[in-house]
């Protein structure tokens, strides 16, 4: 967990059996979920600090795009199977929410955000595109309510990790769209109303997943070295922040990470912590179909 106003860290579990992934807070602060070993595992915060599998029934293997609704009864998460699914809270049946689009397109879900109303996602659709299975890599939405499923402008493929800002005004994601570099990722803010895309960063470092705090202030990603290619295992990474709208960022810790630190929005409910995952180098991370 990192303190972002004093800069202090506290450890607050670690395994060598579980490759722990992708930490998110319960609304009541006192929970973490995480995903490892392709099942949803809890973490009482405020207890044990333990690893707690959630039960479900009919879910696949999942990867570590996984949301928590903002009444915090229902998890939403990606399979393996390229689906979205909803679970409750405290596991059950699970209940898929996406539907198959054409075989020859090769489709397949990767979830990074919910609308503060809980009735819209916001994920990356990967698709074939130019005889490549995962050509296009582009921004989508999706309303849970109708089941309507949005391309968002014109996709800023190659993008990835989209999210919705705290008032729903607009979403913020990672993207190539305007590198001349294959790889340099930087980070975006497109209006909602106005389709206006405002570039945040713009560095030779390669960036990725931001995630704004509750309060809508500030933006947490993970920053990798210049050079790197998508969002790779086991690189010394930095966790980086920006004053909103459009602040200087600043490093906050360095560490050993990468894929799986914080995939999705890991902000304590009172801003001013968030959570990461670290994987010190030699104790092995590799996982499938991660995004």
């Amino acid at each position: 967990m990192l303190d972002v106003e004093s800069g202090t860290t506290t450890l607050l579990l670690s395994s060598t059996d579980c490759l722990i992934e992708a930490p998110q807070f319960h609304p009541d602060g006192r929970h973490l979920v995480v995903n490892g070993n392709g099942v949803l595992l809890r973490v009482d915060i405020g207890g044990s600090r333990s690893l707690s599998p959630i039960p479900t029934d009919g879910l696949p293997p999942i990867n570590n795009d996984h949301v928590l609704t903002p009444d915090g009864k229902w998890h939403i998460v990606s399979a393996v199977d390229g689906h979205l699914y909803r679970v409750p809270w405290n596991g059950g049946k699970a209940e898929q929410v996406t539907v198959a689009k054409e075989p020859e397109r090769h489709f397949r879900h990767f979830l990074h955000g919910i609308s503060a109303d809980g009735r819209t996602l916001t994920y990356v659709g990967m698709e074939m595109a130019d005889g490549v299975e995962w050509g296009r890599r582009a921004v989508w939405t999706l309303d849970l309510d109708t089941g309507q499923e949005e391309l968002v402008g014109d996709g800023y493929s190659p993008a990835d990790g989209p999210e919705f800002s705290p008032d729903g005004a607009a979403l913020y994601f990672n993207s190539e769209f305007r590198s001349t570099v294959a790889g340099h990722a930087q980070l975006f803010r497109r209006d909602l109303t106005t389709g206006v895309v405002d570039q945040l960063t713009d560095d030779d470092r390669v960036n990725w997943f931001p995630h704004p705090s509750p309060d809508g202030t500030l933006l947490a990603y993970l920053s990798y070295p210049p050079g790197t290619v998508g969002h790779p295992a086991d690189l010394p990474v930095e966790l980086r922040l920006l004053t909103l709208p459009h602040g200087t960022p600043r490093s906050l810790v360095a560490l050993d990470g990468g894929q799986g630190t914080i995939n999705v929005n890991s902000w304590a409910p009172d801003s001013r912590r968030f959570a990461f995952v670290a994987y010190p180098i030699g104790a092995g991370h590799a996982s499938d179909a991660r995004s």
